[in-house]
């Protein structure tokens, strides 16, 4: 996924208000953007830390920078929420992601469940419809293990069970975890931040649904998904 425009450079004053942001740019100038991005964002919102912007030309957008990435010990990460839908429906399309690359048709935003919509629906001739949610993760805070949720997620614990009920209907259903970061080699879930979303992905493992992670290349012009990480047990 390409960015529209060459990122700008910044140093982060602060994040307030979750959707807000207050800039110093290179040149001087301090902007406040939006951060699309509603988790608690741990080790990614520290004052100083060096960050990069998009700009809209958009004149009717009350804000025209957009808080794109965040750079930690080095490495970069995707902040934006707003993005790994689209990142995994371009792997998608280029059957980047194996266990998936049999599926021809992709259904985006498909109604499903009780008042839920399914990030993708994909379809193929002779295969079970195939139910896919996508989580973006960017929480890391112990040596290299990627973690989910950074914060209680009431709406990651339901769609887990609409996962579920897909599965005991006969069809097939992936949570897919993507993580927008440089620096992660593993995966796992935050029991301590949220015991109920950890319950819930057991829960649902052991319904049938299929759990896959994927991390991504980072860099100021592009984001793609990168190679699959493996998933370790919840530790409580």
């Amino acid at each position: 996924m390409d960015f529209p425009s060459p990122l700008l450079h910044g140093t982060l004053i602060k994040r307030y208000k979750r959707f807000l942001a207050d800039i110093r740019l290179d040149d001087g100038e301090i902007i406040t953007a939006h951060c699309a991005n509603p988790g608690a964002m741990l080790g990614l919102k520290e004052p100083g830390l060096p960050v990069w912007l998009s700009k809209s030309d958009n004149p009717k957008r009350k804000l025209q920078y957009s808080w794109e990435l965040t750079e930690v010990n080095g490495h970069l990460v995707g902040i934006n929420t707003a993005l790994p839908n689209r990142i995994v429906a371009e792997a998608l399309l280029n059957k980047q992601i194996k266990e998936l690359a049999a599926y021809n048709n992709i259904r985006p935003e498909v109604k499903y469940g009780e008042k839920s919509r399914i990030d993708f629906l994909l379809t193929a001739d002779g295969l079970p419809d195939c139910y896919v949610e996508v989580k973006n993760v960017h929480l890391l805070r112990e040596g290299s293990l990627a973690e989910f949720p950074d914060s209680k997620t009431a709406r990651g614990v339901k769609h887990l069970g609409e996962l579920s009920n897909m599965v005991a209907a006969g069809h097939r259903a992936i949570n897919l975890y993507l993580v927008q970061r440089t620096d992660c080699t593993q995966f796992s879930f935050a029991a301590d931040l949220d015991p109920a979303y950890a319950q819930a992905a057991e829960n649902a493992l052991n319904a049938g649904v299929e759990f896959l992670c994927y991390d991504c290349t980072i860099d100021q012009n592009q984001i793609c998904l990168h190679r699959p990480l493996p998933i370790l047990p919840v530790k409580r």
